[in-house]
C-alpha cells in the first residue's frame, strides 16, 4: 500500500524530509502547501509534487492525502494539527510536537477524537543506528552506562524576523536543538529523575545557549548542551564501566565506536603510590556498531517508514515514538524553560 503524503509549510526541514522521502518505498509526496501559492509551486517544482496549494485549508482537503507532515513552526503546530485532523487526515509533526505538555495533550486529544495516527518527527528515536545501540547497551553489552555527554550546536545568523530567532513562534535553543540530547539520554538512559539547566537569553527573552546536566535511573549522568551562536562538535559519548561510547555526530549518525577500556594500572608519575586510579587505558581495538538496516539519506526516511508501518497495521500511534514518551520529553523541557523563566506567549 502507498502512502500518500503532503507536506504543510514548505520551510528549511521540508526540503530535506522531501528529498529523503523519494528515497522510501511505498510512500508518496502528493502536495505540498504554503502561505504563498508561488512558494507551493516552486517546491513541487522542484520535488516533482504533483499537487501545490496557496492555503494549508486547500492541502488538509485533499482527497489524495493521507498523511499531512506538519513543518510549520512550533507555535503553529497545535492549530495545524487541528486542521488536519478535522480533515480527516494522520499527522507526522515536527519536533517539539507542541510549546508545551499541555498543547502536545490537546493534539493527542484531538488525534483520539477523529481517531487519526498522530506521531511526533523525531527522527532520532527511529534511526537504525541508535536502536541499534540502544538494543545492545540496555542488553549489556557495553556494560553499565554511568554518563553521557552530547552537544547540538550550529551560528543562526538569520534576521530577527526568523522563526528561529522570533518568540512569538516559540524561538529556542532548548525546543529547536536541546530536543536531540535529552531524547538522546531518555533513550539510553531512561527516563530523569532530575534536570538542572542554566542559559544565555537574548534581549528577546528566548534561550540561545542552554546547559543541562541530568540526573537518571541508576545514578547515571548526563551533559548536555544546545547553541544556536555556536558550532559544537554534535558528539556524544556514553562513558560505561567497561568502556567508551562514541558518536561523532549523533544527529545523523552513519555508525558509533565501542572502545573497551582495560582495567590494568599502567606506569604513574605518582611514585609514592598516591595515584588516583587512573592507570587503565583503551583494551581491544574499537568495534564499529551499525543499524540492522541501512540509513536512508539524512534520517527522514525511517520516521516515514515508521509512519507507514503504523498506518498499515492499523495503529494511531507509534512504537518508537510513543505519545508517552513524547510527553515525557516535553515535560522535561517545561520544568527547565520553567528553571530558566522563559515563557511563550501561547
Amino acid at each position: 500500500m502507498t502512502t500518500r503524503w503532503a507536506i504543510l509549510a514548505p520551510g528549511r526541514i521540508a526540503h530535506a524530509f522531501a528529498a529523503d522521502l523519494a528515497l522510501v518505498p511505498e510512500a508518496e509526496l502528493a502536495a505540498v502547501g504554503s502561505r504563498s501559492l508561488d512558494r507551493a509551486k516552486e517546491f513541487a517544482k522542484q520535488y516533482h509534487v504533483p499537487a501545490a496549494y496557496g492555503s494549508y485549508q486547500e492541502l488538509v482537503a485533499d482527497p489524495d492525502v493521507d498523511v499531512v507532515y506538519i513543518a510549520s513552526p512550533h507555535a503553529l503546530h497545535l492549530e495545524h494539527a487541528r486542521m488536519a485532523f478535522e480533515a480527516g487526515k494522520h499527522v507526522l509533526c515536527e519536533k517539539p510536537l507542541a510549546l508545551s505538555v499541555a498543547e502536545a495533550e490537546q493534539m493527542m486529544a484531538l488525534a483520539t477524537t477523529h481517531d487519526r495516527f498522530l506521531m511526533e518527527a523525531m527522527w532520532t528515536a527511529c534511526h537504525p543506528v541508535v536502536l541499534e545501540l540502544q538494543r545492545r547497551l540496555h542488553e549489556g553489552e557495553f556494560g553499565t552506562p554511568r554518563h553521557l555527554h552530547a552537544e547540538l550546536g550550529s551560528l543562526v545568523d538569520a534576521d530577527p524576523a526568523d522563526r528561529l530567532l522570533d518568540p512569538a513562534l516559540g524561538a529556542s535553543a532548548l525546543l529547536d536543538m536541546g530536543v536531540y540530547p535529552l531524547t538522546l539520554a531518555h533513550l539510553m538512559l531512561g527516563e530523569a529523575e532530575s534536570l538542572v539547566a542554566t542559559a544565555a537569553l537574548s534581549s528577546g527573552g528566548i534561550d540561545l545557549d542552554v546547559a543541562i546536566a541530568g540526573r537518571y535511573r541508576g545514578g547515571a549522568l548526563a551533559t548536555m548542551t544546545a547553541s544556536m551562536t555556536s558550532w559544537s562538535s554534535r558528539r556524544c559519548e556514553i562513558a560505561t564501566d567497561r568502556g567508551r561510547i562514541a558518536f561523532d555526530d549523533f544527529h545523523h549518525p552513519a555508525y558509533a565506536t565501542f572502545t573497551p577500556y582495560s582495567g590494568e594500572s599502567g606506569d604513574s608519575d605518582d611514585s609514592d603510590g598516591g595515584g588516583n586510579g587512573n592507570g587503565g587505558g583503551p583494551g581491544a581495538e574499537p568495534q564499529r556498531i551499525e543499524g540492522a538496516v541501512p540509513v536512508l539519506g539524512r534520517g527522514f526516511g525511517h520516521e516515514i517508514l515508521e509512519v507507514n508501518q503504523c498506518l498499515a497495521e492499523g495503529r494511531n500511534q507509534s512504537r518508537l515514538v510513543p505519545h508517552s514518551q513524547t510527553l515525557t520529553l516535553m515535560r522535561q523541557m517545561d520544568q527547565i524553560r520553567e528553571q530558566l523563566g522563559i515563557t511563550f506567549s501561547a
